[in-house]
């Protein structure tokens, strides 16, 4: 194999703040390197300074040369030439890297019509290839569709389109799988895994994943706070791991955690019970009642369920499934057209002030912690809000409160002046806990909390989510597409798809058993590190 790039003593540097610290490795021609680490570790910065797509503020020292040319040094001109032909970049996220007002076709389109000399029909034929190769289904029809029409797995195969327009020598791939969906993020992984075989394409694959990185890369590069803490083929760092921060990385991985022990359900009545549930988005037409359609979108069909005290259930599915809206009509901000929740035998959507009693009791835990929690409100003012509001304290008894809510989460007191904006992830998901846990509920229902979020920080909210449920006796619901999670998480499981409940059962028994082929597919569908069994 032929050198294709080799980076020495690279830094990145915006103002004060070093983001990469001197980081060299090299990429063969036809190979595949992993860089992983959490965010905030340089990894990203890393491939955007190859290309110097960073902002004016960022200082880039070191050498990155490419078949001989430093392209940290290239005039300008020379270095268009190189960028979108030579060396393709798909990014994190394509809902925010496509054109809201562009049709798909023309995005794909941009990189030949700026590298090629092919004449319009010639281009649109050549699109039309390229989204059949990223295995997008009827490429003609998706190719005038706009961004918004797309599912999140279309989105990222027609940037791959885009990105392989002028079949380059170099993909750099950040986080193409992010937040997607375990059977799509399989199927992405096995498109660039085959893209690379085809076409002896060299590839840069960022992930915070691990088990990603080793399905379809060689070689791995773990980086932490910009500086770089190991290297070396995939196989070698995973068997023998030499730096202590690999070793957490290794171990934060859901298929090295434990498992929880299989917890004995009570046999007492049900806690929550779902009957029938069928929740419908827009009303019917005219047409629709002409014709007896139902008409809208049923996004639930007939749901039926149990939780009882003490059990932890997980609700898995890909995207559009219909699980957090399940999940939202169990606290009665989606209201089923047909069926009927009951919490201890009485309806679990009465009005006046029985319904903020049943909400006390039941608190939902939102995916996106930032997004849940106000921007302008100190993490304290944040939790004590409910505690004021619901007169849950005496009000010379709030702070104290406060200050034991975030012990219980495991979040340091000197947190409770900072704002949302100035904390991680993980960070504000404990204070997403912590503020639910302000109503002592009986039932906690958390909605994709650990979707977004580093295996590190993933594998702490799941040991906080299990202490808290051990020392409160919570009963709780969780909702992911991430089957590892379940799995550690969960005594009991459904499966839904196209909002129909398809499987149902004991964890360990779904997991080691499915009955459906789908479910199948999605056990199938979990990143697995090397070695592991299947």
């Amino acid at each position: 194999m032929t050198r294709l790039l080799q980076v020495r003593d690279l830094s990145v540097r915006f103002g004060q703040t070093v983001a990469v610290d001197n980081v060299s490795f090299d990429l063969e021609r036809g190979a595949a390197l992993g860089i992983v680490g959490e965010r905030g570790s340089g990894k990203s910065v890393t491939c955007r300074a190859l290309l110097r797509l960073l902002p004016a503020t960022a200082t880039i020292t070191g050498r990155a040369a490419f078949e001989g040319r430093d392209l940290l040094t290239l005039p300008e001109p020379e270095l268009n030439t190189v960028r979108g032909k030579r060396i393709a970049m798909i990014f994190q996220s394509p809902a925010s890297h496509l054109d809201p007002l562009m049709r798909i076709g023309d995005q794909v389109a941009e990189t030949l019509h700026k590298h090629t000399d092919l004449k319009a029909q010639a281009i649109r034929q050549e699109v039309l290839r390229l989204l059949d190769v990223v295995r997008i289904p009827e490429p003609a029809r998706w190719a005038r569709a706009y961004p918004h029409q797309l599912s999140g797995g279309m989105k990222q195969r027609a940037m791959i389109a885009g990105a392989l327009a002028c079949q380059p020598d170099l993909l750099l791939a950040d986080e193409p799988t992010t937040a997607l969906d375990a059977t799509v993020q399989k199927s992405v992984l096995d498109l660039l895994a085959q893209l690379r075989r085809d076409r002896n394409l060299s590839m840069i694959f960022v992930s915070h994943d691990l088990g990603a990185v080793a399905q379809v890369c060689d070689d791995v590069l773990v980086m932490r706070r910009a500086k770089l803490m190991e290297s070396g083929s995939v196989a070698q760092v995973i068997r023998a791991p030499r730096n202590d921060y690999t070793k957490k990385l290794i171990a934060s991985h859901p298929d090295r955690l434990q498992l929880q022990e299989a917890v004995q359900v009570p046999d007492g009545p049900p806690l929550i019970e779902a009957r029938n549930i069928r929740i419908r988005f827009g009303g019917r037409t005219l047409a629709d009642l002409i014709s007896g359609r139902e008409g809208g979108f049923v996004a639930v069909k007939n749901a039926d369920f149990t939780v009882r005290t003490g059990e932890t259930l997980g609700i898995v599915g890909e995207s559009g499934s219909g699980k957090t809206t399940l999940a939202r009509s169990l606290v009665g901000l989606v209201k089923p057209y047909r069926g009927s929740v009951l919490f201890e035998g009485q309806p679990a959507h009465p009005t006046g002030p029985g319904r903020v009693a049943y909400l006390r009791k039941v608190q939902l835990i939102y995916q996106h912690p930032y997004e849940a929690l106000s921007p302008r409100m100190t993490v304290q003012a944040a939790i004590a809000e409910p505690l004021r509001r619901h007169r849950l304290c005496a009000p010379k008894d709030v702070a104290g409160r406060v200050a034991d809510l975030m012990s219980q989460v495991d979040l340091s007191p000197d947190l409770g002046a900072r704002f949302p904006a100035q904390l991680s992830g993980g960070q504000c998901q404990r204070v997403a806990i912590a503020r639910a846990l302000a109503f002592d509920p009986h039932v906690l229902i958390a909605d994709e909390v650990t979707s977004a979020l580093d295996v590190t920080l993933q594998a702490q909210v799941m040991d906080l989510l299990l202490k808290l449920q051990k020392e409160r006796g919570l009963t709780m619901i969780f909702i992911s597409h991430d089957l590892a999670v379940i799995r550690r998480l969960c005594n009991s499981v459904i499966v839904m798809r196209r909002g129909e409940i398809v499987e149902a059962g004991p964890t360990g028994a779904v997991f080691d058993a499915p009955e459906q082929a789908y479910t199948r597919e999605l056990i199938d569908a979990i990143p697995r590190l090397q070695g592991d069994a299947a």
